[in-house]
Parts: structure tokens; C-alpha cells; sequence
């Protein structure tokens, strides 16, 4: 990264004319004079270039191609401006007035941020996120971002999204269960699990915040208690063919001796999908013996049968294909 005094020999000014960036007749052409310049400078420079022509440009196709660009280097000389472009809301509209060009924008800046895998991101992308005037589209990708930075200071704010009962959008509640799972804290888990225990109201007609919320708890290193155990029954009798199936999975994984039995009712589901994941899940925690089981057994249903018998089909061709 250079400092200031490396940077004195480049003509900021100079370029910005010659690449015309402020408001070109043709930003295609802006933009290929832009992609010249890695001719005849060195990616250290063409950082601070990119820099300069970002917080200068009028152009919401030539930021947007910058933004790529700075993206790519994820140079932490471009922090800063990233910051300061996403929480200058009102000074980035003046350069950008339109409303939806400007979220664009804003939202891949959150991206950029996100790559840079910076701690010095999650307070800016917290302030936005908890902000209740920001525009829903860039608090869906800032939850998002600090899920993929991973830093664990994260954790409560994104757990205090999922109480929020002020919170209107379902959507970021589902963006910020997704980033808990992401950064992997099982602080995280008895928040999850209130989403799960919800009973029938406004939340259980977006199934989609249930499935988010099994996806995560999937990803924590939980453990074993009654009330998950308790939360995952109550997914396992959900509307959402999906839920039941990544209840399913987390039952899988969480290395309970009451699973098995739970994995086994699903074999009746009413819904394909979920009989062949249960028979899956079975395999993994009990090997082959299970299938034999199923298909020779009358206690079964004909389409847990034929799930079963096309898994060892599946896996006898994958054996013949190792051998040769």
C-alpha cells in the first residue's frame, strides 16, 4: 500500500481529464481510456487512481466500473473511501441522483467491504444495518457482508436484528440468521431457535426465515439440549417441505441418539423430497444395514422403498466406476 508521498507523482487531475470522468458524452469510451491506463502503471498506482476517480466521478457507469476494479485489488488503501462513499449517503446522492442507481452503488460497496475481509468495516456496515431509514436492499447486503467478514463483534447486533419486533423486513432477519451462521458463533443458537418456536403468526407465513434459521443452526457447533431438540421436532411437522428437510439435515449432524427415531417417522412424509433426504440421513448414521431394512421391510412406505433401492443403485455404480 503507498502513502501519500508516494502517490505526489501521479497526475490525479491530468488523468481525470484525459479519461474524462466527470461527465462524458460516451462513458464506454471513459471507461476504456480508464482500462488503458494499466499500460503504463503499476497496480500500486492504479489503486490510488481508482481511488481518486471514484470519490471525483459524476458517472454512475464509470463508479460502477471502478467499483469492480477496487474490488478485485481489495487493496486497504481504497477503506476508507468505501466507508465514507457508504455512510455519505447524502453526499454520494448529489453525483448519483437517482435513488435506484444509487443503492446499486451502495450495495457494492458493501460488497467491496466484505472481500476486504476487514475488521475496520463491521462498525460502518452495523451503523447501516441498524439504521431504520436505511433502504432495505442495502441492509440485506451489509448483514450479508459482515456474515462474510466473520468478525465475531458482529454476533450480538445481528442477534438483536432477530428480536427487533420493529423490524419490518422479514428479508434482513433472514440475511442476518444467515450471517450468524456464517461467522459460527454458538452464542448465536438461542436466538436461531426462538425464530423455530415462533408460534402461527405474521413470521410462520415466511417459511423462508425458518429455512434460513435451520441453515444456520447447521453451521454452529451447538449443543445438545432439550429445546433444540424440542425446535427441531416442531420444524419436522412444518408446512415448508424445505424446513422439514433442513431440520432433517441438523438433526443429522447434531450427534443426538434421538434423532434416528425422528428420521425414521419421516420415511411417511407426505412429500417425496423429504422421504429421500430421510433415507440419507439414515444411510450416513447407519450405513447400509438401513436400506436393506427399508426395502425388505413392510413396515415402510413404497416410496421410502424406492428411495431407498435408487441410493444403492447410485452407490453400487459409484463402486464400479472407482474400480475402473
Amino acid at each position: 500500500m503507498l502513502d501519500m508521498e508516494d502517490s505526489v507523482n501521479i497526475p490525479f487531475e491530468q488523468l481525470s481529464e484525459e479519461c474524462n470522468i466527470y461527465n462524458p458524452s460516451s462513458p464506454k469510451d471513459a471507461i476504456n481510456k480508464i482500462m488503458a491506463l494499466s499500460d503504463n502503471y503499476p497496480n500500486e498506482h492504479l489503486v490510488l487512481i481508482y481511488n481518486y476517480f471514484f470519490e471525483h466521478s459524476n458517472n454512475y457507469e464509470i463508479l460502477m466500473y471502478l467499483l469492480n476494479k477496487i474490488d478485485k485489488f481489495k487493496d486497504k488503501a481504497s477503506l476508507p473511501l468505501l466507508i465514507d462513499s457508504l455512510l455519505m449517503k447524502d453526499k454520494l446522492a448529489l453525483r448519483i441522483p437517482d435513488s435506484d442507481n444509487l443503492t446499486r452503488i451502495r450495495v457494492n460497496i458493501t460488497k467491496a467491504l466484505a472481500n476486504t475481509k476487514d475488521s475496520q468495516a463491521v462498525y460502518p456496515l452495523l451503523y447501516c444495518l441498524n439504521n431504520k431509514d436505511e433502504n432495505y436492499k442495502v441492509k440485506l447486503s451489509c448483514a450479508e457482508a459482515l456474515g462474510k467478514i466473520g468478525d465475531r463483534y458482529a454476533v450480538l447486533p445481528l442477534m438483536n436484528i432477530l428480536k427487533d419486533e420493529n423490524e419490518s423486513s422479514v428479508y434482513v432477519k433472514e440475511s442476518a440468521v444467515s450471517a450468524l451462521g456464517m461467522i459460527g458463533d454458538e452464542k448465536a443458537v438461542d436466538s436461531i431457535i426462538s425464530i423455530l418456536e415462533t408460534k402461527k403468526g405474521i413470521i410462520d407465513k415466511f417459511t423462508f426465515l425458518k429455512e434460513r434459521a435451520l441453515e444456520a443452526l447447521n453451521k454452529l457447533n451447538f449443543k445438545k439440549s432439550d429445546r433444540v431438540f424440542n425446535a427441531l421436532i416442531k420444524s419436522l411437522s412444518d408446512e415448508s417441505p424445505q424446513v422439514r428437510i433442513n431440520a432433517i439435515e441438523v438433526l443429522m449432524n447434531s450427534d443426538d441418539e434421538r434423532a434416528i427415531p425422528l428420521i425414521r417417522k419421516m420415511l411417511d412424509d407426505r412429500s417425496r423430497e423429504v422421504v429421500q433426504n430421510a433415507v440419507i440421513a439414515l444411510y450416513n448414521l447407519l450405513d447400509e444395514d438401513i436400506l436393506n431394512e427399508i426395502i425388505n421391510s413392510e413396515n415402510y412406505s413404497d416410496t421410502a422403498k424406492e428411495e431407498a433401492i435408487k441410493l444403492k443403485d447410485d452407490l453400487l455404480n459409484n463402486d464400479d466406476e472407482d474400480e475402473h
